[in-house]
């Protein structure tokens, strides 16, 4: 199962369209399938007065508020057409969040095929629903939402005109970082069985183990922060991977997407070469001599297995041998 590999830029590129290059090129090098922005207006997406987390004001100017903080995030239309030329060039996938319509209309017009819904728009009916009229590929993620609100999300973006099929959920919690108490990656495989959509995981844990977890638990989607230095300021750095951890993650779960395999148990190539030399055959454990019954006395099983099972015991014990027999030899009948 081939799994999308969402490399989360966000907005650690502080608002320099040079840092958000650099973090293409991060992404390219570390094998991420698509690069991801955040598209938003500060004036469409909080008032003035609206506070920021606890973790954004640890890690930005604790005198601001939210609104403020966004200004200095925003990539403007001029931006967002240089990194997709930028992604052109790197073959990489350009995605980006548009968290209100009109930046969702502004995606649109460039192209984008995948829209994705941040955890905080999940219960915006007329943003699901512009979303959902647009037909495409859509990724829901659910952070701080409840099971009874992703069914809805999920009714509304269909009734809106986006068949569940093209519908990714992915498990999610919102906290920056996620503390491992509060992962609950088994909610995942419930969204899946509750509602018969593809899900993943939008890891904001510290390191990887968690996404390669999810990889291997059957995640379609993994989607991780990251950033060329988390020292540098800003209010996600510290909850993304550094280049060579993003590197590492993305060689893992491309580990994990062929050990997955398609799940019927069969004899391996590999397996084929061993099985002769790791089995075992009937063979005499002592001298046996032409028309002496074969018994729990005179045979035994040992390696290697090119001879007759011991799988076959019973129909051996009690016949006659056919011929004279050393100790260790292959039994014949």
């Amino acid at each position: 199962m081939k799994i999308l590999v969402i490399a989360e830029a966000g907005v650690n590129h502080n608002g320099d369209i040079d840092l958000a290059r650099q973090l293409i090129d991060v992404a390219v090098e570390a094998g991420a399938d698509f690069v991801k922005f955040q598209t938003f207006n500060a004036d469409r997406l909080a008032t003035r007065a609206a506070k920021k987390a606890d973790y954004q004001t640890q890690l930005t100017d604790k005198k601001e508020f939210q609104y403020e903080m966004l200004r200095r995030l925003e990539l403007s239309p001029d931006m967002h057409n240089e990194l997709i030329s930028h992604c052109a060039v790197r073959n990489i996938g350009f995605f980006s969040t548009g968290f209100d319509i009109e930046s969702v209309d502004l995606l649109a017009s460039f192209g984008q095929a995948c829209f994705k819904i941040p955890s905080g728009e999940i219960t915006n009916l007329p943003y699901l629903r512009h979303i959902g009229q647009l037909g495409k590929t859509v990724i829901l993620s659910t952070g701080m939402a409840t099971m009874g609100e992703i069914e809805v999300a999920i009714n509304v973006l269909e009734h809106a005109g986006t068949p569940r099929v093209n519908i990714t959920v992915l498990h999610c919690t919102t906290e920056y970082p996620t503390p491992m108490d509060e992962v609950n990656l088994h909610a995942m495989q419930n969204i899946h069985k509750a509602f018969g959509v593809a899900v993943g995981y939008s890891d904001h844990t510290q390191g990887i183990e968690v996404a390669i977890a999810a990889a291997a638990l059957g995640a379609s989607v993994i989607e991780k922060h990251f950033t060329l230095d988390r020292n540098l300021p800003g209010p996600d750095h510290k909850a993304s991977l550094e280049p060579e951890e993003l590197k590492t993650m993305v060689k893992a779960i491309r580990n994990i997407e062929v050990a997955l395999g398609d799940g019927i148990k069969r004899l391996t190539p590999s397996e084929a070469r061993n099985k002769p030399i790791v089995r075992k055959s009937l063979v005499a454990s002592k001298k046996i001599k032409t028309g002496e019954v074969f018994s729990p006395l005179n045979i035994t099983a040992k390696r290697p297995g090119t001879g007759i099972s011991p799988m076959r015991w019973d129909e051996v014990i009690g016949s006659k041998s056919s011929r004279d027999f050393g100790a260790d030899e292959l039994i014949e009948l």
